[in-house]
């Protein structure tokens, strides 16, 4: 059992100012054709244009893998929302919605998507999987942030010292702890202190990726080892998202 991962880098720089302006101008190139009614909405409801060209990248960049792993154009994919495992609204993981025949079939493929300043992660798998990438915290944020943190979790960080390889332990943490509950369904909707994500919950895989000095990474797979594998990374070029969109995308 294996799951993929596409990593889109937007920008290297550490510098905020200077990622918001390569975000903004690299959207500004893409093609929002694909996009449906519901995403259009989403993207122009951003008060911040850095906001909007971010969400606007990811879902086509969504839609590009999605469209290229299943032999469709990226515009004809539809999406639908899970039942929440917490109180079975239709608020749970992100899912393709089957047509036809297929209405209730299971989805053809399992995916998440996560996005931060400068990065854009997306999994995909035959099971559930969760996806995420963050941006490192500072220092200050990782006092705040601790109690939030099982137990196990908050030891983990806090035996390091060091502030800035504290907000590194704290950061692979975090991005852990959220791909793991985006797999689940339930994102933060679950209790954050349930969960100890320095090492793996019964029946899942947890790996962290590399996503950059910035940032922090991982990918959670409804599998236990040892029969699953690392993901496989590919790195999602700007190119493809900005290539005609009237055709099924390449995968990678």
């Amino acid at each position: 059992m294996q799951a993929d991962a596409w990593l889109l880098e937007l920008d290297e720089t550490p510098d905020a100012g200077r990622a918001a302006e390569f975000a903004v101008k690299f959207a500004a190139g893409l093609d929002t054709g694909p996009l449906d009614a519901r995403e259009r909405e989403r993207a122009a409801a951003f008060v911040r244009p850095v906001d909007r060209a971010l969400y606007t990248a990811a879902h086509l960049a969504l839609r590009t893998v999605l469209g290229g792993l299943l032999g469709e154009r990226p515009g004809d994919l539809v999406f639908t929302r899970e039942p929440c495992p917490c109180c079975g609204a239709p608020h749970g993981r992100p899912a393709l919605a089957a047509r036809g025949t297929a209405a209730t079939a299971p989805p053809p493929l399992h995916f998440s998507l996560s996005h931060t300043r400068g990065r854009v992660l997306i999994a995909t798998a035959p099971v559930p999987v969760g996806a995420d990438v963050e941006l490192r915290p500072g220092p200050e944020a990782v006092r705040d942030l601790l109690s939030v943190l099982h137990p196990g979790e908050r030891a983990e960080v806090e035996a390091v010292a060091h502030p800035v390889r504290r907000a590194a332990a704290f950061g692979r943490i975090w991005a852990r702890k959220e791909a793991y509950l985006k797999g689940l369904g339930t994102g933060l909707g679950r209790a954050t202190t349930l969960d100890d994500l320095s090492g793996e919950p019964a029946g899942w895989t947890v790996d962290d990726l590399d996503a950059g000095p910035d940032h922090h990474a991982a990918v959670a797979l409804r599998s236990a080892r040892p029969a699953t594998r690392p993901p496989v990374v590919h790195r999602l070029s700007a190119e493809a998202l900005t290539a005609r969109t009237d055709d099924p995308a390449p995968s990678h």
